[in-house]
């Protein structure tokens, strides 16, 4: 790949951080015929972007804080993202208990009211009370929860996300450096200069226009080791941990839960590959190194015990399969709880010299929104213009029914999806499901010269052929079992114990 032959390099833009802010910025800027560099320390979207709660939401609970601009904003934005990616993301109905002790009645059906018409719903219905004693979120419960409301928001593959946005920006002309630490930069005045270091020690140099810091919970670092710490700034960030649990499945219909908590904080319950229930999240003040975010065992606890407040079964620490923990890079505000402290973004363009942005905060629902408003400053900026195009353009595998983003792609999922079956009927359900979900229409590259499961080369896990493999190394970015495990797939939850390390000697073997 050219990725891997170059050792200097001159763009346009150098965007420091593959997470889903880099990546969309990447996207976006190559997509208006700026040249682009993005580089990531470890593999894209892993840390804080593949470690939300999976959720394309306007933040209901964000309506208390009186965050209206962000919730008009995030809504605004959900129904873009579902059209824009029909395959990875998707509309789902959520419950919520009425717990009498908590917010009364008439508060909820307020805000919901509000959360309903704070911005145009095209094709995501609205809310509305429901008899818990006669509706399928009812049976899991405990009885004494009776009556509840019911509204919509979108599901969305988080780590997913974040590669086919790097994909796009490839095949848009960037180029993406993963596994790549940017080491040094020094800033002129018409360019910045930076030392970029692979793995194996190999050093690229960049020389870039335009520096972009998506560095996420490393912002204040990146900046002070670019700028130092200027005076002038008015906020720092707030480190906040949200942690989350994976359980055997509680419940076999498609609805997911919100609870609330007599502290006044919420956790989802969220149907989750198939045989699961995601359960998160936390929200913990963090200092330290954020790639060393791990849950802790009174989270664990926490979550265990709100979740058997509700649910008739009782959730233990013994019934967690999986667990994760990200660091979230919070606006620092005079909120006093982490759950109250705003997820909105915010871009500080810094002119000193070559052109700096640096991007604090941000919530996954409005990445694509805060890459449009970073680029609009980044393109005049650097002389050049081109309007702005994201809003109206799929990504990567999204196009089922044409290349424009539209409602019929995701109230007619399962129709484009009977057309798949039909197109490989040597595929199993849960195969063809997994496939359709993960790549969309891009499932014809995965299995472009595949005419039956003999052609997909050995299983090399349960489920994990090398056809997919091979796809997932040459064209998404993957280097590693981890990658391809629990990020381009969650099949790391299905595989026996061992398989990571089964899969890591056979990637060795086919790349030597």
């Amino acid at each position: 790949m050219l990725e891997q032959m170059l050792d200097r390099i001159e763009c346009d833009v150098l965007v420091v951080g593959g997470g889903v802010n880099g990546t969309g910025i990447a996207r976006d800027a190559a997509g208006r015929g700026l040249k682009v560099v993005l580089c990531e320390k470890d593999d894209l979207g892993a840390h804080t972007s593949s470690a939300s709660s999976k959720l394309i939401h306007g933040g209901l609970r964000y309506l208390e804080h009186k965050e209206f601009r962000l919730v008009r904003k995030a809504l605004r934005e959900r129904e873009v993202l579902l059209q824009s990616a029909p395959h990875i993301m998707w509309p789902l109905r959520f419950v919520m208990p009425h717990d009498a002790g908590q917010r009364p009645a008439w508060m909820i059906r307020a805000g919901l009211f509000l959360y309903d018409h704070l911005a145009k719903r095209d094709f995501l219905p609205g809310s509305r009370g429901v008899r818990l004693d006669r509706h399928p979120a009812g049976a899991p419960l405990q009885p004494a929860f009776r009556r509840g409301f019911e509204y919509s928001d979108g599901w969305v593959d988080d780590a997913r996300l974040v590669v086919l946005n790097a994909v796009d920006a490839r095949e848009r002309g960037a180029t993406i450096l993963t596994r790549t630490m940017c080491g040094h930069v020094q800033r002129g005045p018409q360019r910045w200069e930076a030392r970029l270091a692979d793995l194996h020690g190999r050093r690229i140099d960049v020389s870039a226009r335009c520096l972009v810091n998506a560095s996420g919970p490393w912002a204040e670092t990146f900046q002070r080791m670019a700028v130092g710490t200027p005076s002038d700034v008015p906020h720092a960030l707030r480190l906040i941990k949200g942690s989350h649990i994976v359980v055997p499945k509680l419940f076999d219909h498609p609805y997911a839960y919100i609870f609330q908590h007599p502290d006044g904080r919420i956790v989802f319950a969220l149907p989750y590959e198939r045989d699961f229930t995601l359960i998160g999240t936390t929200d913990v003040d963090f200092t330290g190194n954020p790639g060393d975010a791990a849950i802790g065992a009174d989270e664990v606890g926490y979550l265990c015990e709100l979740a058997s407040r509700y649910f008739a079964q009782p959730v233990t620490p013994a019934s967690v399969v999986w667990s994760f923990a990200g660091v979230r890079p919070i606006l620092e505000d005079a909120s006093r709880s982490a759950s109250a402290a705003t997820r909105d973004f915010r871009l500080d363009h810094d002119t000193n010299g070559a052109p700096m942005l640096t991007v604090w905060g941000g919530k996954i629902t409005t990445f694509r929104k805060l890459a449009e408003q970073a680029v609009d400053w980044i393109a005049p900026a650097l002389g050049h213009e081109a309007p702005a195009w994201t809003e109206h353009a799929v990504l990567p595998g999204g196009d089922l029914f044409g290349a424009q983003p539209s409602k019929r792609s995701v109230l007619e999922f399962e129709t484009w999806m009977r057309g798949r079956q039909l197109r490989y009927p040597w595929l199993s359900q849960g195969q063809l499901l997994r496939y359709a979900r993960s790549y969309g229409t891009r499932m014809a590259k995965v299995l472009e010269h595949v005419r039956g499961l003999s052609d997909m080369g050995p299983e090399i896990v349960p489920d994990l052929y090398a056809a997919e493999v091979y796809y997932l190394m040459t064209q998404e970015f993957a280097q590693t079992a981890e990658d391809i495990l629990w990020r381009r797939t969650k099949l790391g939850l299905h595989v026996p114990p061992g398989s990571v390390e089964v899969l890591e000697r056979w990637m060795r073997k086919e790349a030597s």
